[in-house]
């Protein structure tokens, strides 16, 4: 068996910032630190940091008053920001900036009374929070379909944002049926689709055609992990989302001689070395490591944390 690693893979800039901003804040203030929703959406993270005592909580009225609390990386709404602070919260930040970015095109767009059009998922942590910054001012879209049954007032400003994390072909897709039947919507002037996305997306479409089966680290609740695995399922390759060695099924290499290994980009590299680990002792794997991009970005930790850092010294 050949494995192909493919490079770019797992954890981007905004992944990064947010664990490290976690474990920083354990280090400073002590494990009892609480996370609204989980901090990247993958069960090796959330599991790990469980273990040393953080408590991941869906509703701030668990939060005990003047405690601590961490926003994820997906963000939130204003609207749970007043809620938090109702309560006293000690929060720290750590969306990722990429994502601040379309709250704060979202909220300029409603100032300036546009209808906004977000394409994303409907129910996925990002959009909850991305809409709630101008719930009155922004429709929801999932497909072309959606866009077909879109109903504005003649003479409306219209723009259009999209989810972080979707599929780019997709998106592409329904940006063209916008642009269709309204030709004047304006989007913001640099894409939303954040770079790590697009560039674990490339890898994938690039390398596929050469292997017979695709294993893709990440979680189910994973929204640019499962994209992965549908870009090289839609290229007719097996393709398997995991969240570790312990997932893989024998069955699915009857018969295969290479396989591509990537990750989603809240998913650790320790998990990815488990399954190249696995596939060698198992089948004599061999690894060529390919890479289509190199990437640099790096997000400093959120000013709340620097603040209590400067604290210590």
């Amino acid at each position: 068996m050949k494995i192909l690693l493919a490079n770019p893979r797992g954890f981007c800039a905004g992944v990064n910032m947010a664990i490290e901003c976690l474990d920083e804040a354990i280090r400073i203030c002590g494990p009892e630190i609480y996370v609204y929703h989980e901090i990247v959406h993958n069960k090796y993270v959330v599991e790990n940091f469980t273990a040393q005592g953080v408590t991941f909580v869906n509703d701030l009225d668990e939060v005990p008053h003047g405690a601590f609390l961490l926003y994820s990386a997906h963000g939130v709404s204003p609207e749970l920001r007043e809620h938090a602070s109702s309560r006293n919260l000690r929060t720290i930040d750590a969306t990722c900036p990429l994502v601040t970015k379309v709250h704060l095109e979202a909220v300029r767009f409603a100032k300036q009374h546009y209808n906004i059009v977000l394409i994303g998922h409907e129910g996925h942590d990002e959009v909850i929070g991305t809409m709630g910054e101008a719930p009155e001012s922004i429709t929801l879209v999932e497909t072309a379909e959606d866009v077909d049954r879109l109903e504005f007032p003649p003479g409306s400003k219209i723009a259009y944002l999209t989810q972080t994390t979707l599929s780019v072909s997709e998106a592409n897709t329904v940006i063209e049926r916008l642009r269709e039947r309204f030709p004047h919507i304006e989007s913001p002037p640099k894409e939303d689709i954040c770079y790590a996305t697009t560039n674990r997306q490339e890898a994938v479409a690039t390398l596929a055609p050469q292997t017979d089966v695709v294993l893709v680290l990440g979680s189910q609740n994973s929204s640019n992990s499962k994209r992965l695995a549908e870009i090289a399922a839609g290229m007719g390759k097996p393709s398997h989302l995991i969240d570790g060695a312990d997932e893989i099924d024998p069955s699915w290499f009857t018969g295969s001689e290479t396989v591509l290994i990537t990750a989603g980009a809240s998913a650790p590299e320790v998990v990815v070395e488990q399954c190249i680990d696995r596939l060698v002792a198992d089948y004599g794997a061999t690894v060529e490591v390919m890479t289509i991009r190199e990437e640099n970005v790096q997000f400093q930790l959120p000013k709340e944390l620097r603040v209590l850092q400067a604290a210590e010294r």
